[in-house]
C-alpha cells in the first residue's frame, strides 16, 4: 500500500520522505490556509520534497472554470494531482484531464455509487473519506470493501486512496482490505512505528549494552 501524507507543512513532508517511505502528499485548501502560505509557492515546494502525486484541489465549481484553474496548476510540476470534487462537473473535468494524460484524484467520495462514477469518468485516484463517514453513523471501512470488490469486479485501474484516515487502526484496516493508497496526517504515520514493547526492548538492551563498558565508536 502506497503511503501518501495529508499535509500542506514542508517540516513534516521532508521528514517523512527522508525515510523512504513516502509516495505522495494530498493538499486542500483547508490544510493550504493552515498552513499560512501561498497556494503556488507552497504546491511547487512540496513537489520539489517528493517525486509521487501531489494533489492540488481546484476550487472552481463549473467545468470550465475547473479546467481553467487545472491548466494552472498542473504548470507548477510533472507530479502535480489535479484534485477535483465528485460533482457532475468535476467528473466532467476528470474526464477531460485524464484524457490528456493527466493524474486527478477525484475527493469527497461517501458512496460506493459515487466511486463507481469516479472510475468511469478515469479517476487516478479515488479518495474515499472513511473517517468523515464514521462521524455520520457508518462504517468507513464497509464503504472501502465495496469499492475494492467493485473495482475488482471491473479491473478498474483507478486506485482506492482512502482518505480522513484518524489514527493506525484505519491503516491497518485499509491495507488487510487491499486499498491501493492511505493518506494521513503526519501524526498519524508517525504513530505507526510506536510500540511500547518496541520500546521497552530498545531500554533493554541500551541497559545492557551500557554494563559492557564498550563503544562502537
Amino acid at each position: 500500500m502506497k503511503f501518501f501524507v495529508d499535509t500542506a507543512e514542508i517540516e513534516p513532508i521532508r521528514e517523512l520522505a527522508a525515510t523512504g517511505l513516502l509516495d505522495g502528499v494530498t493538499t486542500n485548501p483547508s490544510l493550504i490556509a493552515k498552513s499560512g502560505r501561498d497556494f503556488m509557492e507552497v504546491t511547487r515546494e512540496i513537489c520539489g520534497i517528493v517525486d509521487g502525486p501531489v494533489s492540488a484541489e481546484v476550487v472552481a465549481l463549473d467545468h470550465a472554470t475547473m479546467m481553467k484553474e487545472a491548466e494552472v496548476l498542473r504548470k507548477i510540476a510533472d507530479n502535480v494531482c489535479i484534485k477535483v470534487p465528485l460533482t457532475v462537473d468535476g467528473l466532467k473535468t476528470c474526464k477531460a484531464l485524464t484524457g490528456e494524460g493527466t493524474m486527478v484524484n477525484v475527493t469527497l467520495c461517501f458512496s460506493s455509487n459515487q466511486a463507481l462514477l469516479a472510475a468511469k469518468a478515469g479517476a487516478s485516484f479515488i479518495s474515499p473519506f472513511v473517517g468523515r463517514h464514521d462521524d455520520n453513523g457508518f462504517d468507513g471501512m464497509d464503504l472501502i470493501e465495496d469499492i475494492r470488490l467493485i473495482y475488482d469486479n471491473y479491473n478498474f485501474a483507478t486506485e482506492i486512496l482512502v482518505a480522513s484516515v484518524r489514527h493506525v487502526t484505519h491503516v491497518l484496516q485499509a491495507a488487510k482490505i487491499g486499498a491501493d493508497v492511505m493518506t494521513a496526517p503526519p501524526k498519524v504515520i508517525h504513530d505507526l512505528f510506536k510500540h511500547v514493547l518496541t520500546d521497552k526492548g530498545i531500554e533493554g538492551f541500551l541497559a545492557d549494552w551500557a554494563k559492557t563498558g564498550q563503544s562502537i565508536l
